[in-house]
């Protein structure tokens, strides 16, 4: 049986991102992404005006003007049919989402619902992508051309994230599967430099490694193994961009004593060694 598609961000570009505005009748995907399948990022809409419908996780939803809304990296979705709207289509690495924002966004319902923006946060939000799409197209990209996209972009997830945060409230009442998974991502993303283990992750949550596996792959498709190599390569991806270490002193940061080995696991991971992973991203 032939297995859902993912949809990887950098064969699209090495910018860490990717951005375009939509008219009705537009098509903001390729024809190559028109069926269900995953992307390995984070993606994000802004519907200006009338309505837009998203089929997501089974669920179809539709948007009205002034929503936002996102998808998760795993999430299984059609495209949008948005015959009769128009707005923002914004797709972005995992590794340009700070870990705050990145918890507001992974802690929503098992499926996220839309948000409404109102008119300044509407209009904040469009003159950010104006701004944004404007540099991300300069012909001849001058000094910090991606700098300055990325703190324009910065900027978006921002308020995306504070307008998200309005749901995290304790009326929720999530199912038991969901909550173990959202304890989960959270004792990862506190613990992935020193902890590798299942059984340690289940111990630490009062299960067995056997449940903490059906539970996370029933919410998010993927097993605690999986998601463990994702938060390392996502904090590797972190450090190599961010930081100056090389890539020595980032697997001992990681928990990895032999550098070659570690340089291995991210080869087979993202395609590429980690020095040219940073020079990639660092043009």
């Amino acid at each position: 049986m032939k297995d859902i598609p993912l949809h990887q961000l950098k064969e699209r570009g090495n910018t860490g991102l990717e951005i375009r505005r939509f008219v009705a009748g537009d098509m903001p995907y390729d024809e190559e992404t028109m069926g269900a399948h995953r992307d390995d990022h984070y993606i994000f809409f802004v519907i200006e005006e009338g309505l837009a419908t998203l089929m997501i996780d089974f669920h179809e939803l539709t948007f009205h003007s002034s929503t936002l809304f996102y998808i998760l990296p795993g999430q299984v979705h059609h495209r949008i049919r948005n015959e009769v709207g128009y707005g923002w289509f914004i797709a972005i690495d995992s590794l340009l989402i700070a870990p705050d924002y990145r918890n507001v966004f992974e802690t929503q319902l098992l499926l996220q619902q839309p948000f409404i923006l109102n008119e300044t946060q509407l209009r904040q939000c469009t003159d950010l992508l104006s701004l944004m799409q404007e540099k991300y197209q300069e012909n001849t990209p001058g000094p910090f051309y991606l700098q300055v996209v990325h703190s324009l972009l910065q900027s978006f997830v921002g308020i995306a994230a504070g307008c998200f945060s309005e749901f995290n409230t304790p009326q929720f009442l999530l199912s038991r599967p969901v909550q173990l998974a959202q304890q989960f991502k959270k004792l990862l993303t506190d613990h992935v430099r020193q902890v590798k283990s299942p059984s340690v992750y289940a111990g630490m949550l009062n299960v067995s490694e056997t449940y903490l596996n059906e539970a996370l792959k029933k919410v998010t498709g993927v097993s605690v193994s999986h998601s463990i190599q994702q938060e390392v390569m996502l904090e590797a991806k972190r450090l190599l961009y961010y930081s100056q270490m090389n890539v020595k002193e980032i697997a001992h940061a990681l928990g990895y004593n032999d550098h070659t080995y570690f340089s291995r696991l991210f080869k087979k991971s993202e395609g590429v060694t980690p020095l040219l992973f940073r020079t990639h991203y660092r043009k």
